[in-house]
């Protein structure tokens, strides 16, 4: 790419974007093709999500529809919401009740939540998601702008500190005022009816406001012109393209989407409308009255007309919130006693959980509670922390890397690989050296999943469960023990308040990066070891550091501590399975081999024959079958067969553990395009295990003089030696270790091994 070439890519962009100005008579015709164009601000913001489509995701270990908008789609995901599904649905429910004035238009969407809860990311989504919505052909956004010049020999308006254009100058609509309001009432609600009639949507297009205060006194300084000359169609005269053009414009901050910061100050006619400036209304001819054209419009309502209005940590601006009661039913503010302004916005604060206790401060006086009308105002939708663990260890990577991509993967295997992987983070020294640490496989893991226990109530576990059985049910939709698959639904977890409360995602997250900075006090003659963070070494970092961290409570530090022990077992569960599973890789049964047994058992299920590889159709082997069971599933023995039938218990077994319901639908509504290898062996519980998962007994069977106290510095010419070799091979191959945290890892575990092996 050259230099010239990304200017014509930029050509192109705002190509796309813009549409020339459009005569009043040309926006309606558009509009009658394109109803959506013209909808009213809250419809508009629902368009804009629904447009961008729906995926499917599980959390608190039910599936759910997610609106896609809120994974920041147009921005590569910088600013993807993660979790918190179902508060974002529910606030697209309330947002589709508003926009089909079902009762709720006068409320003001309240986003509650502690910090680090995605609140605002929710924020820049909206922001970036109608930006970009606006520059489509479905979400073109529309405003007026005047030029009065040439109109009765009048010098023309002026705004700002420009006191005498051109004729050529004309001025936007400072407030996104809807073309549709320069009409009279009774044609603009004609047009309405029309369009309507139009649409291919339940919600109507609505429509209340008139022109916005600086637009009026344009088309009434034309009107007064136009009169006096004694034209005859005074409104084509004052709407003549001369005088007024359809534009559209990119909404953004400022420009359809106002947004008030904690920082910003002033009164609160200021920060919700603006301000008059002083030397304008002393300059301007406005014959004793205040002219509009001397206001500011910079106020949040004024920046945000048309579209959204969005009050930021709202603790800090709690007085004009009583203020803003009125705005969305009666949809008007005053610049002043004498000039009104109507405003159509959707408006949403967001705070913390402090804006609450100032709600209620009243709350003992009940029916003479001041601020009881404003409470019954606002709608509230609470986020909370992170309760999956695949999905917080999404945000904390995203934390410790910029990593902005969405994690969707086709199986949970596929999201299990992601989120356990090695992660590599390069880190300047105070020498000014730049070296590259490596969080060992699980440490990313291991550090979401305590996360995740400190935030889980643990009140109501059903026996035989602790935080980390929920955490995995929250996260796959089930818990597997075995050959037995529990879902969600067979769990009663009672009444949760999961989320509430926990280690916020900063704590880990800063926990981390300290050690990144941080010597390790470990060597070896040849690897990098010094560079490894392990799994542990976060964990340990992650506990002893409560204390200083003064976010938490004494009870919160201790209850945390004692959340430590059964994640600490369940990682050190996950690294010793690799290892098992890299020293005995080459004893896996191939899935060939599966897929053959499957086939025979479907048949022998069935009572239905099966074509071999010459093309006849023959009964299914009953060796065959015997074989696998006894020496890959180890489930049976010659004692369970007469010859080589089945005994009841092994034919129970091929019906209830082999053939699940699902896998016997597709076998019998199979085609001739069906191959085994349609159905997925790994859907079958007991297959799982045949194809990855072996125990110590089995190493032990296989590896008759391996020595788990000599795998530090093994014996050269050893089994030993030789099993740890290609071991820390396969570690690196199936797994994604370095050849460092190989080396490490799997001393952790047999160094743990070595206590039990005799």
């Amino acid at each position: 790419m050259t230099g010239e070439s990304y200017v014509d890519r930029a050509d192109e962009a705002l190509a796309e974007t813009y549409e020339p100005p459009a005569s009043l008579p040309e926006y309606v015709d558009r509009i009658l093709e394109r109803p959506e164009s013209a909808a009213h601000a809250s419809k508009y913001l629902l368009a804009a999500i629904e447009a961008a489509g729906t995926r499917s995701v599980v959390e608190e270990g039910e599936r759910k529809d997610r609106y896609r908008f809120f994974d920041d789609p147009h921005n590569d995901g910088e600013h993807a919401i993660l979790g918190n599904t179902e508060v974002l649905n529910a606030f697209v429910d309330d947002l589709r009740s508003i926009a089909a004035r079902r009762g709720k238009e006068e409320k003001i969407l309240w986003l509650d939540g502690p910090t680090a809860t995605g609140k605002s990311e929710l924020k820049r989504c909206l922001i970036n998601g109608l930006r970009e919505y606006s520059k489509t052909d479905s979400g073109r956004r529309y405003t007026v702008e005047w030029n009065v010049a040439g109109a009765g020999g009048s010098p023309g308006m002026t705004y700002g500190d420009v006191s005498s254009p051109s004729e050529d100058d004309w001025y936007v609509s400072p407030v996104q005022s809807h073309p549709l309001s320069v009409f009279p009432e009774p044609v603009r609600d004609a047009i309405l009816d029309d369009l309507n009639d139009e649409l291919d949507d339940h919600i109507p297009v609505h429509l209340e406001t008139r022109l916005d205060p600086f637009s009026r006194e344009a088309y009434d300084h034309l009107e007064e012109q136009y009169r006096r000359e004694g034209t005859d169609d005074l409104f084509s005269a004052i709407t003549d393209e001369r005088h007024l053009r359809v534009k559209n414009f990119v909404v953004d901050v400022g420009q359809g989407i106002g947004v008030l910061h904690s920082e910003d100050d002033g009164s609160p006619k200021e920060r919700l409308v603006g301000s008059w400036m002083a030397g304008m209304v002393q300059r301007l001819d406005s014959r004793g009255r205040k002219n509009p054209q001397a206001f500011s419009y910079d106020g949040v309502l004024s920046q945000g007309n048309g579209l959204l209005t969005i009050v930021e940590d709202a603790a800090q601006h709690a007085d004009l919130l009583q203020k803003l009661l009125n705005v969305p039913d009666e949809g008007t503010v005053k610049l002043d006693k004498g000039i009104g302004m109507d405003i159509d916005t959707q408006m949403i604060i967001i705070s913390n959980p402090d804006l609450e206790a100032q709600l209620n401060q009243h709350a003992e006086r009940q029916g003479s509670d001041p601020l009881k009308a404003l409470k019954r105002r606002l709608d509230r939708h609470e986020f909370t922390y992170l309760t999956n663990l695949s999905l917080e260890a999404e945000l904390l990577r995203r934390e410790l890397t910029n990593e902005t991509e969405i994690w969707e993967a086709e199986s949970y295997d596929d999201l299990e690989s992601t989120y356990r992987e090695s992660v590599g983070i390069a880190v300047r020294g105070t020498d000014g050296t730049v070296r590259e640490r490596e969080l060992a496989p699980h440490a990313i893991e291991a550090a979401a999943l305590y996360a995740v226990g400190t935030r889980l109530d643990t009140e109501a576990l059903p026996p035989g469960l602790d935080l980390v059985d929920k955490a995995l049910v929250y996260d796959r939709g089930y818990l597997q023990n075995g050959d037995e698959r529990r879902y969600r639904e067979e769990f009663d977890f009672g009444d949760p308040t999961d989320g509430a409360t926990g280690i916020p995602v900063t704590y880990t997250r800063d926990t981390i990066a300290d050690l990144l900075y941080e010597e390790t006090d470990r060597h070896h003659p040849e690897l990098d070891v010094e560079d490894v963070i392990m799994p542990r070494d976060v964990l340990n970092a992650m506990a002893d550091r409560l204390d200083d961290a003064p976010v938490f409570s004494p009870n919160e530090r201790n209850e945390y501590e004692t959340r430590l022990v059964p994640v600490k077992n369940h990682v050190f569960g996950r690294q010793e399975a690799d290892v098992i599973d890299a020293i005995m890789r080459e004893k896996h049964v191939d899935e060939a081999t599966v897929e053959e047994y499957i086939e025979h058992v479907y048949a022998w299920v069935e009572d239905e024959r099966i074509t071999n590889d010459r093309g006849e159709a023959v009964d299914p082997d009953p060796l065959k079958m015997k074989v696998f069971e006894i020496e890959h599933l180890g489930r049976f023995d010659e004692d369970d067969y007469r010859g080589t039938d089945p005994a009841e218990g092994v034919e129970a077994f091929r019906a209830e553990k082999v053939i699940t319901a699902l896998n016997r639908h597709a076998w019998r509504n199979r085609d001739e395009d069906f191959r085994i290898s349609d159905v997925d062996p790994r859907e079958i519980p007991v297959i799982r295990t045949v194809l990855g998962n072996h125990d110590w007994d089995d190493v032990r069977r296989v590896y008759e003089d391996l020595d788990p106290d000599q795998w530090d510095d093994p014996p050269s010419g050893t089994q030993t030696g030789a099993v740890k070799t290609r071991t820390l091979e396969n570690l690196r191959e199936m797994f994604g270790y370095s050849a460092a945290s190989a080396e490490l890892t799997s001393r952790h575990v047999m160094g743990q091994v070595s206590y039990r092996w005799d």
